[in-house]
């Protein structure tokens, strides 16, 4: 028998400004459920998201919530103005029993001290302090917009390992194909403000809206053919025989007003790159170069040969140095010491992760076009910049708006029509994919495996990796960059890895950094050290003896009359129970770090 919902939203309707944003919607989460929520950008995922977690009204249908039941949002701008440091901010999403040591804990494994002032935090801080906020109680429901917005891979990755371990039911709305397929069991799909159920994970979902839109427009075509029919009955029959058939000419009517009222797949993103003159086959050819500052190594003795056609992908943490690299191998920044070579004839276009050229007050037609026209050319042919707007989905009544006041995936698309419309040879991609839905990702992946110019992507997807990269270039730590043949996934293979850093980020968090520094290869020269070895091994005793602790710890609160007898017990309990958890969990990664050293050292 199928568990009852924890909640439940049914035939849910939203009009926004006179536009029909939901219509009939649903949303159904039992418990431990995955679920996917996709959808164009701009269809309601994140509307409807905020109508389930209470945050906002709807005009029509039910909204139902199992009483007992404890929903955490992630809303995609968390707001953490009313508090003095991240741990405050953390703790005050915990509720009664819930585990207050928790929030340092995951504050520490994303890379925070807790000590922090929200006022001076980037975006991805902002992020990961939000995501401790509502991980740290373990609700029964977690719904997510965009979880790995400003994160990079070895959080991601964490991240989610993170809600793997969890027993929440999830809505998970991300641009992200490996997170939701890794991660999801069901999938929601908002198209034109309707609500459709697979009862499958995201890794099945794109096969199945294929299926789904072609039914849709065989079904389509069928209504057109049928009112052709019609029309031509009603231009060619005899006059008595019309008289006579008023409800067909009445069916007519409402077969007309059936086509008129289907609400058509929102277009396509026409996504073409304006490609200069062919460069020569050796685009780059970098030997041993090497940059720091100060006494940090940035990049330190590496060498690659990037060739006409290559699509580089380069990958590490965020603070690893990768756009130094990229700099330095687009000629834009001179290495210490070491040679840069630049192949003949190149025309560089850059695309970069800030969208830092896009200026709030800019009008959207100037930011294409530079100011100044209404002309833009695309491989040397002139168009109007609003035939070129409607390629990148924007309206002609939207060529005079600010920058400023379009939406982050508006924005996105901006900046990508900007840097695809400069004539080029040697096409660089900081983070493409942020704020893009999954169609235009598809296209863009189209027009990147189809350029015949060469690319350096940075990015933190890792699918969008798989679909584009011949080569990966990682970051290693200390300086160190390895270039590996193939994908994200072949990286990982040949690595025996990802991105994440496994031991050496829990000893970068207590020493209070706030970036996720890779594993150096300088553990594969020592050895374990006499302390590390007695750890190691009287760690699982001490481990052993914190559950002995903790199940009699257990008995003793499940004594309903307890609470009754002596409250302040209980709660001394209660206490002891939560600091005897926290060390277990302590001891426990502790022993995790020191038993992956050893094997690191020993293989």
């Amino acid at each position: 028998m199928a568990a009852a919902p924890l909640l439940s939203l049914q035939n849910i309707s939203l009009t926004f400004g006179g536009t029909r944003l939901l219509e009939s919607a649903e949303l159904i989460v039992s418990p431990g459920q995955r679920i996917a929520l996709v959808g164009r950008n701009g269809s309601g995922k994140s509307t409807l998201l905020k109508i389930a977690s209470g945050e906002v009204g709807h005009d029509g249908g039910l909204r139902f919530l199992e009483p007992s039941a404890t929903v955490r949002y992630l809303p995609q701008e968390p707001d953490l103005s009313a508090f003095k440091s991240t741990l405050e901010y953390v703790e005050g999403g915990l509720g009664p029993g819930d585990d207050i040591y928790r929030a340092q804990y995951l504050l520490n494994s994303l890379g925070l001290t807790g000590e922090e002032n929200p006022k001076s935090l980037s975006g991805g801080e902002n992020r990961r302090a939000a995501l401790a906020r509502v991980l740290a109680p373990k609700p029964d429901i977690l719904l997510l917009d965009e979880p790995t917005n400003h994160l990079d891979l070895p959080a991601i990755e964490w991240l989610q390992s993170e809600l793997n371990s969890m027993r929440s039911a999830m809505v998970l709305i991300s641009h992200d194909r490996r997170f939701l397929s890794d991660l999801t069991r069901a999938t929601v799909w908002l198209d034109r403000g309707l609500t459709r159920r697979l009862d499958k994970g995201f890794s099945a979902f794109e096969a199945w809206r294929d299926v789904v839109l072609e039914e849709e427009e065989r079904d389509r075509h069928k209504l057109d053919r049928q009112i052709v029919r019609e029309e031509h009955w009603l231009r060619y029959g005899v006059t008595a025989r019309r008289k006579r058939n008023v409800g067909r000419l009445e069916r007519l009517g409402d077969l007309r007003q059936d086509r008129r009222e289907q609400r058509r797949v929102t277009g396509s993103v026409n996504m073409q790159v304006s490609e200069g003159r062919t460069s020569g086959a050796l685009v780059v050819e970098a030997e041993n170069i090497h940059k720091s500052y100060g006494n940090r190594v940035i990049v330190g003795d590496f060498s690659t040969r990037v060739l006409r056609g290559d699509r580089i992908g380069i990958v590490g943490p965020n603070g690893a140095g990768k756009t130094t690299l990229i700099k330095m191998l687009t000629g834009l920044l001179a290495p210490d010491s070491g040679k840069i070579k630049l192949g003949s004839a190149l025309e560089l276009a850059m695309l970069d992760q800030g969208r830092a050229k896009l200026l709030p007050e800019t009008r959207l037609k100037d930011a294409l076009t530079g100011g100044g026209s209404d002309t833009i050319h695309i491989n040397g042919e002139p168009r109007h910049v609003v035939g070129y707007m409607k390629d990148f989905l924007f309206t002609p009544e939207q060529a005079n708006t600010p920058i400023g006041k379009l939406s982050g995936g508006e924005r996105a698309r901006v900046a990508l029509a900007r840097a695809l419309s400069l004539p080029s040879n040697f096409l660089v991609l900081d983070e493409p994919t942020n704020d893009l839905d999954l169609e235009t990702l598809d296209l863009l992946e189209e027009m990147v495996s189809d350029y015949t110019g060469t690319a350096i992507i940075v990015s933190h997807d890792r699918d969008f990796l798989d679909r584009v990269a011949t080569s990966i270039i990682i970051a290693e730590g200390e300086g160190v960059w390895t270039e590996y043949a193939g994908g994200y996934s072949d990286m990982v293979v040949q690595r025996g890895e990802g991105v994440n850093a496994r031991a050496a980020i829990t000893k970068a968090h207590r020493a209070g950094k706030t970036a996720l520094p890779q594993t150096t290869l300088a553990t594969a020269k020592r050895k374990m050290s006499f302390k590390e070895k007695h750890a190691l091994e009287t760690l699982p005793k001490q481990i052993e003896k914190f559950e002995g602790e903790i199940k009699v710890l257990n008995a003793a609160l499940a004594d309903p009359k307890l609470y009754a007898k002596n409250p302040d017990a209980f709660a001394e309990k209660s206490k002891l129970l939560a600091a005897t958890e926290a060390k277990r969990a302590k001891a426990e990664e502790e022993w995790l770090e020191l038993e992956v050293l050893r094997e690191e050292l020993e293989g």
